[in-house]
């Protein structure tokens, strides 16, 4: 299978020149020419989403150095629960679909771990370091570094906002040292995703230090995400014989192009609704037809700060009519004063602690008319409540408790080098 770019102005590649390349030359993202198409039956062995994914990921790696180890790395990246859950509902089935429970606490220990097992297999015989550069709105860097720490052949380097993530999330990208160097960037996350695109846009800079990317515009971080919409549907189908509808919060748009992507390949989901926070420009597009991405807004749910979602070109390629998107997909805001109140209501009357992000998708479930939540929904749980616990914990009345994995990390000591948002800056750190 090749993969080409949005903006084809650059070669198709393979599976694996696309992972290691990660964002094209010409500036587009990579995606595939054509998808496979499954039937429901195909998955009839495949109960776990490691199984899953190894069925629905080995038409991409087919004929590949990696296709012989497809079902390895999908037993890596999966390596932990990804339960779909009933809660209280007084009106059709409602689930929670908890992507938390990762070694980081949050939805993209998925993709950096299922990214991670391709790279480390990838550059095993290389002489030269692999460099990574991912800039990240509070989760992105911390189950990046996680996955990549100690890894040989490969370095890390992580851009974050200053004073624009959470305390939390801020020791989770700063306490791996080794291969890991963490980047206080005196800016927005708009900056340091821009400074990653700028040093990607330097020819001689990407060949000479081997630079590659671990967002969601790397290919391989969509990829094993569609994974686990492909599972919970398939479960829901299996059980029910309907198709399951999905809310998603997003902000780089990331999550909710993997889940659009698995549709696509035939898997039994039905509407895809996207919450996001109030950084717009995804509702705005599709109620105006105009694309404006704009400054990010900070608010409570951090990690959805974007302003400029990467992946809109993805799926803007995919469906570049505004009438199609609108027929695949829907979108609304939430302010922070509704997550708050989201919050705060959902630990009493469904019993269940949200982060302000999925709360994002709670608040969204409850604006819709009776007609509409008749259907089977899952709200999409992309983090731990205890990583913002300075805004939960005041709204629910107590502490959150911290997952293992989290309360390890949280022991370690942290270190990170703080830079001015510019291009020079960082390439004054990465030479």
């Amino acid at each position: 299978m090749k993969f080409r770019s949005t903006r084809g102005k650059a070669a198709a590649l393979g599976f694996c020149e696309t992972l290691v390349q990660g964002i094209a030359p010409d500036g587009g993202l990579y995606v595939p020419e054509e998808f496979p198409r499954f039937a429901p039956e195909v998955f009839a062995s495949a109960e776990e989403p490691a199984e899953v994914g190894a069925i629905m990921l080995a038409p991409f790696a087919q004929g590949t150095v990696l296709a012989g180890s497809m079902a390895r790395i999908c037993q890596e990246a999966f390596s932990f629960p990804i339960p779909l859950k009933q809660i209280q509902s007084d009106n059709g089935p409602l689930y929670v679909l908890e992507l938390f429970h990762g070694p980081t606490a949050a939805f993209k220990d998925v993709g950096a771990r299922f990214l991670a097992g391709c790279f480390e297999r990838l550059e095993a015989d290389q002489d030269n370091p692999l460099t990574i550069l991912v800039a990240t709105s509070g989760d992105t860097g911390g189950a990046v570094a996680a996955a990549f720490h100690r890894r040989p052949n490969i370095r890390v380097i992580v851009l974050f906002p200053k004073g624009l993530v959470s305390v939390r999330q801020e020791k989770q990208l700063c306490c791996w040292g080794d291969n890991v160097l963490s980047l206080r960037v005196k800016g927005n996350f708009d900056d340091c995703q821009r400074m990653v695109k700028e040093a990607f846009a330097e020819q001689e800079l990407c060949q000479r230090l081997r630079l590659s990317s671990a967002n969601s515009i790397n290919l391989g971080r969509l990829l094993p995400q569609a994974v686990y919409y492909a599972a919970a549907s398939l479960k829901f189908w299996r059980q029910t014989g309907q198709r399951l509808n999905f809310v998603i919060p997003t902000g780089n748009l990331g999550n909710g192009q993997a889940c659009v992507w698995a549709r696509k390949m035939g898997l039994p989901i039905g509407k895809i609704v996207l919450a996001t926070n109030l950084n717009r420009p995804i509702p705005d597009y599709l109620e105006t037809g105009e694309w404006a991405p704009a400054a990010s807004i900070a608010t409570l749910a951090s990690a959805m700060d974007v302003g400029n979602p990467s992946n809109m070109e993805r799926l803007r390629d995919l469906l570049p009519d505004v009438e199609g998107m609108r027929a695949e997909i829907s979108a609304s805001s939430v302010s922070d004063e509704e997550i708050r109140e989201q919050i705060s209501a959902d630990r009493l009357a469904r019993g269940e602690t949200w982060c302000p992000h999925t709360a994002t998708a709670a608040h969204v479930y409850d604006s819709f008319a009776s007609a509409e939540k008749s259907l089977p929904w899952a709200l999409v749980a992309t983090a731990h409540p205890a990583k913002f616990e300075t805004i939960v914990e005041p709204l629910i009345g107590h502490k959150v408790d911290i997952p293992e994995a989290l309360a390890k990390l949280l022991t370690l000591p942290t270190q990170a080098t703080e830079i001015e948002p510019t291009l020079e800056a960082l390439v004054g750190v990465l030479t």
